[in-house]
């Protein structure tokens, strides 16, 4: 680590926040959708380098709090600080350093996060990866503007790989005339926006498609991970990871996943289900390798 000076947090350790999962459905999880998508519109076009895209974001309507979450959240997952090490004096680019207050709340955050350790005397230190809460989402979109994103993209598309198509499967007996509804709406938004398929409309109906789908299924467990699966969507998007137009089977297997749960054929839908999750990592992999 650099000679900076080492930030000596509460000598208290705060107990690990368990963080709740919001599960949205109809015009809930449209909503959900689109203040998860709303990020892209903030924050603009990213860099495409893997050292610029490290550094901390750092927007007009972040809070002092949500700064300095973002640059240890940061500095911790993107490997600035390696396990074992403490958390830097904070960098506020010149503005007033956070209160005892402010910096205190923000480490029971990264806590709660696995992210860090505190104990008396020693301050708050980095954890190792294996300590860390690998499907919170603030974490996954950490890990995505990373060096490390393409490797954690894959291991995203293996998760999605063990779960969508069952989730799938089960939706064809479970999913309700409203799912079917909103299926069919998301898979007809991504075809009329497929010629900006790296752009925040065609985001948000493929959100919405992958989060209906894992509500669907009926399983509490399934539904849980749809904010997973939008940071996903959301980092290939922010990260220029998606191609410009959409590719044209891929959509119609959106729709045949739909017409499939609303038909009842679970097996048939399991399976083009398990197709669309493939196509999308085969096009991560294609697309970084011809950066």
């Amino acid at each position: 680590m650099t000679s900076e000076r080492s930030f000596d947090s509460d000598a208290t350790s705060a107990s690990a926040v368990a963080a709740g999962v919001t599960i949205a459905s109809g015009s809930a999880a449209r909503s959900a959708v689109t203040q998860n998508t709303s990020v892209i519109a903030k924050a603009g076009t990213s860099d495409s380098s893997d050292t610029a895209s490290a550094q901390t974001t750092v927007t007009p309507e972040m809070s002092l709090h949500d700064r300095l979450l973002d640059e240890w959240g940061m500095a911790v997952v993107g490997g600035a600080v390696t396990a074992g090490e403490r958390l830097p004096e904070p960098d506020m680019g010149g503005d007033a350093a956070p209160s005892r207050t402010v910096t205190r709340e923000v480490t029971r955050v990264l806590e709660s996060m696995g992210l860090v350790s505190v104990k008396r005397k020693a301050g708050a230190t980095a954890n190792p990866i294996e300590a860390w809460n690998i499907l919170d989402p603030q974490v996954i979109r950490w890990r995505l503007r990373g060096p490390h994103r393409i490797a954690a993209l894959h291991e995203l598309s293996q998760l999605r790989a063990a779960v969508e198509p069952a989730a799938a499967r089960l939706a064809a007996t479970e999913a309700t005339p409203e799912h079917w509804a909103t299926l069919t709406e998301a898979a007809i938004g991504m075809v009329a926006h497929s010629d900006h398929a790296d752009e925040s409309e065609y985001l948000e109906a493929d959100i919405l498609f992958h989060r209906t789908l894992l509500e669907a299924s009926g399983n509490l467990m399934f539904a849980a991970l749809g904010e997973v699966i939008a940071s996903t969507l959301t980092g290939r998007t922010q990260h220029e990871l998606m191609p410009k137009t959409a590719d044209q089977t891929a959509l119609n297997w959106h729709t045949e996943v739909a017409a499939l749960i609303r038909k009842g054929d679970g097996a048939a839908a399991e399976a083009t289900m398990r197709r669309i999750v493939d196509e999308s990592d085969q096009a991560i992999s294609h697309i970084a390798g011809d950066r």
